[in-house]
């Protein structure tokens, strides 16, 4: 599994492993080492190098690559972002080091500006990296501005500066990195938007920061962040046994909309049958019946008359997951439905419409989830997008990032939140969380989010808790995407989940 640790939780393993007895300037010059490296596999055998140094450790990263580069030959500037004098630890013994290899520093200045980037083949960011706690102004920001239009490629250290490493938000300007080289573990900012795409292409280096680290940086599972990934939820999804049956893969339940809004629930039980559910069945308003009837065949059809009749079909304990919202329509008919299919032992997924039928009023439905009981009461799951969320949570909530937005309301309701974007939010009410980044563009198509409704809904029935089937479905409907490919449309992802299945599978053994 690849956790990813904030700029706090990487600077406490960077204290645990120098208590353990790993000096700190040894970790500054392995990491100035991998920093290196990258910077002449893009320089190639020869080249000029431009080192923009700020007066922190991101900067003595670049003094030790600086070093480094100039023994190997290449022609290396170096600009120091304030006052050589002013530096300290082990930045301060990187930078003496420099100067004992015969490389002095400029100081990065008004009057030094159109040396940025000069003749440069490859501009080394070692200005801020993943701990910027404020916005880049003055001298900083215009060379920041002067490398992004340069169009010489960049290599970051550690993230590129001006962007937050808790956070992937630009905090004024910011780096467009080619590649970006970290360390120990990748942050959040890597995966998040935008600083996934301004960090680049990114390795993680080892810098010998022991694994234990880890542990003692987090005691448990609550609070921790991965970037979603097999490892993480693949021991909790298994192929169907050679000996099993249909029944074991549970039955799944997704509740139409009403005659002239039926495909999006259509769109959600194919991909739940898709997904491994051994039954799935569309309820639908009598009204909706023959339409529904008439379109599907593999998934069943029961008709039943507002949310007491749906709590009649729902007596049947073998419907073990539930997916309410794909085209419910809004409002109290729908809210009514969301409590009836939250009143039971079953697993249920409540997305779009159903959503925004709770607007303003997150305490109702985290009412509704806190009277739950049985084995699968933690096992609701909510898909909102952001102006869903945003009417749910109030808009109050939007001004966090979304990995803070996704783990407040996954609190406030008590429910497994997905946080829909190119840059998916998996939250659980424990503080879990996962940063999905396999989606591809082409997913922002309508009925995307049905199909996701219905895969994580299929999940659910299988017996997959909450997390696992919120972040094995995310991930699944991502691969399904990149498989389809350019101009997908919705109805493409259920073929291509097949491939997707297939490919898991096959890894997993």
């Amino acid at each position: 599994m690849i956790e990813l640790l904030t700029p706090a939780e990487m600077g406490r393993a960077d204290a645990l492993a120098i208590a353990g007895g790993v000096p700190g300037i040894d970790l500054m010059r392995r990491a100035g080492l991998a920093v290196a490296d990258a910077c002449s596999r893009m320089a190639g055998h020869s080249g000029q190098v431009l080192v923009l140094a700020g007066p922190g450790n991101n900067g003595g990263d670049g003094f030790v690559a600086a070093k480094v580069l100039r023994q190997r030959g290449y022609r290396v500037e170096v600009l120091l972002l304030g006052d050589p004098g002013r530096l300290s630890g082990d930045a301060a013994l990187a930078f003496s080091e420099m100067q004992a290899a015969r490389l002095t520093a400029g100081i990065l200045s008004q009057d030094t500006l159109d040396r940025v980037p000069g003749q440069a083949s490859v501009v080394i960011d070692a200005l801020f990296g993943a701990g910027l706690s404020r916005p880049i102004e003055g001298v900083a920001g215009e060379a920041i501005d002067r490398v992004n239009g340069s169009g010489v490629p960049v290599l970051a250290v550690d993230l590129p500066s001006g962007v937050n490493g808790a956070s992937g938000e630009a905090m004024g300007p910011a780096i467009r990195a080619s590649r970006t080289v970290t360390f120990f573990r990748l942050k959040p900012g890597h995966l998040l938007l935008p600083g996934r795409q301004l960090a680049g292409r990114v390795e993680i280096a080892d810098i010998g920061i022991p694994a234990s680290a880890l542990d003692e940086v987090h005691g448990s599972e609550a609070g921790k962040t991965w970037r979603n990934d097999p490892a993480l939820w693949g021991p909790a999804f298994r192929p169907p046994c050679l000996d099993g049956h249909k029944y074991a893969r549970g039955h799944a339940v997704v509740v139409s909309g009403p005659a002239l809004s039926t495909g999006a629930a259509r769109l959600a039980a194919g991909a739940a049958l898709r997904a491994g559910a051994g039954l799935v069945t569309v309820a639908t308003p009598p009204s909706a019946a023959l339409v529904n009837a008439s379109h599907l065949t593999a998934v069943m059809v029961r008709s039943f008359r507002g949310s007491g009749g749906l709590a009649e079909m729902l007596a049947d304990r073998r419907l073990n997951a539930i997916a309410l919202g794909p085209g419910a329509g809004v409002g109290d008919e729908t809210r009514a439905l969301a409590l009836t299919c939250l009143a039971g032992e079953r697993a249920v997924l409540l997305d779009a419409d159903a959503i925004t039928s709770f607007t303003a009023e997150v305490e109702a439905l985290a009412g509704a989830l806190s009277r739950r009981t049985g084995a699968r009461a933690a096992d609701v799951v909510l898909t909102p997008h952001d102006g869903e969320f945003a009417r749910l949570f109030g808009e109050s909530a939007v001004g966090a990032s979304r990995l803070a937005r996704a783990r407040a309301g996954a609190q406030a309701s008590g429910a497994v939140v997905v946080l829909k974007g190119a840059d998916t939010v998996v939250a659980a009410p424990d503080g879990r969380a996962a940063v999905n980044d396999n989606a591809p563009a082409w997913l922002a198509t309508a009925g995307s989010g049905d199909v996701l409704s219905g895969i994580v809904t299929g999940l659910l029935a299988q017996g997959l808790d909450g997390f696992d089937a919120a972040c094995a479905g995310v991930w699944l409907h991502g691969r399904a995407g990149a498989l389809a490919g350019p101009a997908l449309t919705a109805e493409d992802l259920e073929p291509a989940l097949r491939q997707a299945l297939a490919e898991f599978f096959s890894r997993a053994g």
